[in-house]
């Protein structure tokens, strides 16, 4: 079940997974994650059709890097508070809808897509968001660990996506330097010295979905192509 605000990308999206993979079944729902009336009847249409829920993968907000990050004088209190109400608050309420489904079949996974901003200065409104992620999902953890259900966070780096010319673009604009200039500069903050993709993250939240990674619970897995020149520990 893909889940969104706009039906036109809902269905887009849908028919790359069908024509991808093998999936007998793709349905769309259009919600709203910071309306909790919309979330919990997502949640329970979801629960109709399919019959239960056993992952929930949140992937709600606004992606970081698009628009200039503004200085503190010109920041303000509602453009913080929507990142937390779409995000933070997000998750949380499809989170909290979910796990009662979750909790009495003793099983499930909750993979929250963060960020790592969560790691580095530079935008408050970004930083607090992705760390208010992190610590919802080891609450989360704690709590819901002894009915079997399993919740951790993804910190993707700087991804390859449908925005990525957009904002390469942008760049190039405000920077004076080239295209290839921008993709390099951004490919060296990586270990690998390259930019990661969509679906090289996809693969590691498959992969946290799945009872295999049932020891991996509470924590943050970095999914950047490798930090340069830090250690966390």
């Amino acid at each position: 079940m893909l889940v969104a605000r706009d039906a036109g990308a809902l269905e887009t999206a849908a028919g790359r997974v069908r024509a991808a993979g093998p999936a007998s079944r793709v349905l769309t729902i259009v919600a709203d994650t910071t309306d909790d009336t919309s979330v919990r009847a997502m949640v329970a249409q979801v629960v109709d059709e399919l019959g239960g829920v056993d992952v929930l993968v949140n992937a709600a907000a606004r992606p970081a890097g698009g628009a200039p990050i503004p200085p503190l004088t010109e920041l303000t209190d509602d453009a913080v508070l929507d990142e937390i109400d779409t995000k933070v608050l997000g998750y949380l309420r499809t989170a909290r809808a979910v796990a009662p489904h979750m909790t009495a079949q003793g099983w499930g996974r909750i993979v929250n897509i963060s960020g790592l901003n969560a790691r580095r200065t530079g935008s408050i409104a970004g930083t607090i968001r992705n760390v208010g992620v992190a610590a919802l999902t080891a609450n989360l953890a704690d709590e819901l660990g002894p009915h079997g259900v399993g919740v951790v966070v993804v910190h993707p780096g700087y991804t390859e996506t449908e925005r990525t010319a957009g904002m390469v673009a942008d760049r190039v604009a405000s920077g004076g330097v080239t295209e290839d200039e921008v993709r390099a500069q951004l490919a060296a903050a990586t270990s690998l010295r390259r930019i990661i993709t969509a679906d090289e993250v996809a693969d590691v939240v498959v992969f946290l979905a799945s009872p295999r990674a049932v020891s991996v619970t509470g924590g943050a897995v970095a999914a950047a192509g490798g930090e340069r020149g830090t250690v966390h520990y």
